[in-house]
């Protein structure tokens, strides 16, 4: 049985909250496999929550879901602190994917929204706009078991719209869909978030986060050392200094910093707590004989490799092999 706290937070958005969730535990006989989640999603937010296979995120979906009940914590979704009564402006995207292989494609999206109270025919109506919309009107009568593994998943992905939630949540939606696949799917979620739906969809391929999330939480080891907005989770690393110069030696050498690097024809080091200015001066007056300089901030799979770990890291980087960025 869950144990129920009234959560304490700093708001710092004024929109009003989607998700609000406040250490989530969760145990599968003797593993811990989500230690102390804390999370905060407004309105209309695009929100990533990151981690390897098996760092916990499928079981914080679950729980904020309320398809699994949580040990121990707080959680309030849309509003209603048992996320089963607002079950019909949620869609959910699992990653398993399922389909009944015998059904026309419209009368699966209708299906779909029948489970959220979708009516019958109103569903059907849906089904084939929405199939229209997205490239798949020569595929309305087709059964599942007719179409390639890309147009199910889109045909699955729709019956989780059909019924026009508020909230959506898909777990890994990106996994098994090849290049073009995963760019439509980008387009749909910021089209949803832009008439006001709340996303939030888990992944291991940072690449999708950094495109396309306001916010984030990195999950590792079933715990969460980072959650906020993607700039807040870069900005945890300095930025970088690329500087190259027509002269390798010279005066200006001693305005490197001490941790500088020479990687080809190319200096990095972090960028000085000073500012950029008094290093120019100090380059010029040194004549390093500046050929460019640029300052670059950290991705998302730096600040990520900082926050998580190497070891997390690399098992972003194994999990993502041969998925398309």
């Amino acid at each position: 049985m869950a144990t129920s706290i009234t959560p304490e937070r700093e708001i710092t958005d004024p929109r009003p909250l989607a998700i609000e969730a406040r250490g989530l535990v969760k145990r599968f006989d003797t593993t811990l496999a989500v230690d102390g989640v804390d999370i905060a999603i407004p309105e209309g937010a695009i929100y990533g929550i990151l981690g390897p296979n098996g760092a916990g995120k499928t079981t914080t979906l679950r729980m904020l879901l309320g398809i699994i009940d949580p040990d121990a914590g707080y959680r309030r979704v849309l509003g209603a602190e048992n996320p089963q009564n607002v079950a019909r402006r949620i869609g959910y995207l699992p990653e398993e994917r399922g389909l009944y292989p015998a059904m026309k494609c419209f009368e699966a999206i209708a299906f779909m929204g029948a489970l959220r109270g979708v009516p019958l025919d109103t569903g059907r109506k849906r089904g084939k706009e929405l199939l229209e919309q997205h490239g798949l009107g020569h595929a309305i009568d087709k059964q599942i078991r007719q179409l390639s593994k890309g147009m199910a998943q889109t045909v699955q992905l729709l019956g989780t719209l059909v019924h026009e939630p508020k909230l959506v949540v898909f777990d890994e939606p990106f996994s098994g869909l090849d290049a073009i696949n995963q760019g439509k799917l980008e387009v749909l979620i910021r089209g949803l978030a832009d008439k006001g739906t709340t996303v939030i969809f888990s992944t291991h391929v940072i690449a999708h986060a950094e495109r396309l999330c306001e916010g984030i939480a990195i999950i590792a080891g079933g715990k969460v050392p980072f959650t906020g907005r993607v700039d807040e989770a870069r900005d945890r690393i300095p930025a970088q200094v690329r500087l190259e110069t027509r002269n390798a030696e010279g005066p200006w050498r001693a305005a490197l910093p001490a941790d500088t690097r020479r990687v080809g024809d190319f200096w990095y080091f972090p960028l000085p707590e000073s500012g950029v200015e008094p290093l120019l001066k100090a380059l010029i007056e040194g004549d390093a004989g500046i050929q460019s300089l640029s300052i670059e901030r950290a991705g998302l799979h730096d600040a990520f490799v900082a926050i998580a770990g190497e070891a997390a890291a690399a098992d972003m980087i194994t999990n993502a092999a041969g998925e398309p960025a």
